[in-house]
């Protein structure tokens, strides 16, 4: 169950070479809409072809649904981004809001209405135009049918009703005013393919290619945990790729993937550890990318695996229940160690929830509420809590039962075995056994709430609304059954109480505030424990690959973006001046005004997802 992708709060710079669009305002009503045009020559690829051209990305994460209503993993949103639009975009310079299906939006004076200009030249890759339509069946869709909203159905929870007066006007009524309305994190999809759909829950979308879309890419081919297809979606209103072809190749073990990058068979190769960066540093026609990551590294305790309905299951250990407990195993974490030793100084010591590349909504504990590393403290708080040692030297419960405890591990990720190592070394001098589980996949035990702890991690974005949402209550499962949106089954009044005060809070400075408590309060009940928010360290081809996007601009993410911007704006070398010569200069030119931000501030971003794999809980 576990990273939806999904990074943390702001930034960003500045601009990108190679390109020569511009970026052109537009104001509704106050609110500022931005369109991006692209000159000829530059980002269309029907004005530079080069045949043959093919993109391959190594990918370690399964994908868990082609269904835009079911895919929470990384990889899976990713290539989402890729096949659909969204009402809005992001823009890859400093992450303000620009049109995407949308050109324009306002809402009312009251909040409560919010009216979207659907474009006129999107259409899908079967030739249908995109129209308002696509968009309010898909909200509505979400909104009545409980298996269309497994994956976003936070993003609609709110609204009343979704109508389209006409094919260019989309109209959202909400319950109370949503903060989120220019960062609608969800997938429009065309109406006429899928209100075929019977059974949305066990609908994949993975048996008839190409599948339709709307968005820069159409997806072509699938085979399980072998490989994804893409080919230039050429009706793209933006223009299409330069690429041919773009293929995600799924490799399970890390180094496979960094031999093939070496043999040019992959492209570009992302999570790399950091002996593996260091290795391809300089080698020839390979580009290392280490930028701040917008991803966080946590420990994850199974608070008590519950239901909306109010029915416990699972099997997680009853002493965890105990806060004593899970400080103690908190203040036995040497942060600092796993920085210098696992991630060999290619991340930041974890405190907050929210990594610091987000400022605006960084967060870190003070004063007394830091738990700073204190071995000899955290066995007071056992002995006080009385959980004492036997004379084998194990600590036991006040029901003799031994806290031995089993955490959850990826297998693909090598540096979820590396600190479990370290965790079993400094909790068993505390009397604590732990037995690490690398698993393929650990969603199953994960939802199923077999576990202890896990190894927890989710790509945070520039509006933290989303990964806030799962540790509310209402991502629970409504039923032991079904599988909700919660990330490790926290539930709090006083959390929920605060996530309802930000969602409706159109003040900025204010809603960081109220974000800030919330992470304070998820700090406090101890269930979480972020160590470390690793960089991006990823790499690719400079034979294949003359020029691509990073997100930000200026020391940003190639994999993992909110937006399509790597791979779509990616050159082939074969085709650019100065093929093979090392580049990441961005293959687009925006620019934004001081009119670009809009209502809810610069740099709203859309959240992301969950972890089973390395990428996983996106």
């Amino acid at each position: 169950m576990v990273t939806k992708v999904p990074p943390r709060p702001a930034r960003r710079p500045r601009r990108a070479h190679g390109a020569h669009g511009a970026l052109r305002v537009l104001l509704a009503s106050g609110v500022a809409a931005t369109s991006l045009v692209v000159a000829p020559g530059t980002a269309r690829a029907e004005d530079d072809k080069a045949g043959g051209t093919t993109l391959t990305v190594a990918v370690s994460q399964s994908i868990d649904s082609l269904s835009p209503f079911l895919a929470q993993k990384l990889t899976s949103t990713s290539i989402h981004r890729l096949a659909y639009e969204y009402l809005t975009n992001y823009d890859p310079k400093d992450a303000r809001t620009i049109p995407g299906l949308a050109t324009e939006w306002k809402p009312s004076p009251d909040k409560l209405t919010w009216t979207y200009t659907i474009r006129g030249d999107s259409y899908w890759s079967d030739g249908t135009q995109a129209t308002a339509e696509d968009a309010a069946w898909t909200f509505t869709k979400m909104m009545t049918d409980p298996n269309a909203a497994t994956a976003n159905g936070s993003f609609t929870a709110n609204f009343e009703k979704v109508t389209a007066p006409d094919p260019q006007t989309l109209v959202i009524k909400l319950k109370k005013p949503q903060a989120t309305m220019t960062a609608l994190d969800v997938p429009i999809v065309p109406k006429h393919v899928w209100e075929k759909v019977g059974d949305f829950s066990k609908f994949n979308n993975d048996r008839q290619f190409p599948v339709v879309g709307n968005g820069p890419f159409v997806i072509t081919d699938y085979k399980v945990d072998q490989y994804i297809k893409l080919k230039p979606n050429k009706k793209f209103w933006r223009g299409a790729p330069k690429f041919d072809e773009l293929v995600f190749k799924y490799y399970k073990d890390g180094d496979a993937a960094v031999a093939a990058l070496r043999k040019g068979e992959v492209s570009f190769v992302p999570n790399l550890t950091p002996a593996q960066a260091d290795a391809l540093k300089n080698q020839k026609n390979i580009k290392v990318n280490d930028a701040p990551g917008r991803r966080f590294f946590a420990l994850a305790t199974n608070p008590g695996a519950r239901s909306r309905d109010g029915r416990t299951f699972g099997n997680g250990h009853k002493a965890l229940l105990d806060p004593a407990v899970r400080k103690a195993l908190f203040l036995a974490v040497d942060r600092t160690t796993l920085v210098d030793k696992v991630f060999q100084g290619h991340a930041v010591e974890g405190e907050g929830y929210i990594p610091p590349r987000f400022g605006s909504y960084f967060w870190k504990p003070d004063g007394d509420q830091v738990r700073r590393y204190d071995p000899e403290e955290a066995a007071k708080v056992l002995d006080a809590a009385g959980y004492r040692k036997n004379g084998e030297g194990k600590r036991v419960g006040k029901d003799g039962r031994p806290l031995d405890f089993r955490i959850l591990c990826h297998a693909t990720d090598p540096n979820d075995k590396a600190v479990g190592k370290y965790l079993q070394e400094w909790w068993g001098e505390l009397g604590i056994g732990l037995k690490v589980e690398c698993l393929d996949s650990v969603s199953d035990p994960w939802t199923k709430g077999d576990y202890d702890l896990a190894f927890d991690g989710w790509s945070v974005n520039p509006d933290p609304d989303y990964v806030l949402s799962i540790h509310t209550c209402g991502a629970l499962p409504a039923t032991p059954k079904d599988s909700g949106a919660t990330d490790n089954f926290i539930c709090d009044k006083e959390f929920d109480g605060l996530y309802a005060q930000q969602a409706v809070e159109y003040d900025t400075a204010k809603r960081a505030d109220l974000v800030k408590r919330m992470q304070s309060r998820l700090y406090d009940t101890g269930y979480m424990n972020v160590m470390a928010y690793p960089n991006a360290l990823e790499a690719y081809r400079t034979d294949q690959i003359a020029s691509i996007t990073t997100m930000p601009e200026a020391a940003g993410n190639l994999w993992g973006q909110d937006g399509y911007w790597s791979w779509w704006s990616a050159v082939p070398a074969a085709s650019a001046p100065g093929a093979g010569k090392d580049s990441s200069s961005a293959g687009i030119w925006l620019v934004l005004g001081p009119a670009a931000v809009v209502l809810l501030g610069a740099g709203v971003w859309a959240a992301r997802r969950r972890r089973s794999t390395a990428d996983d809980r996106e």
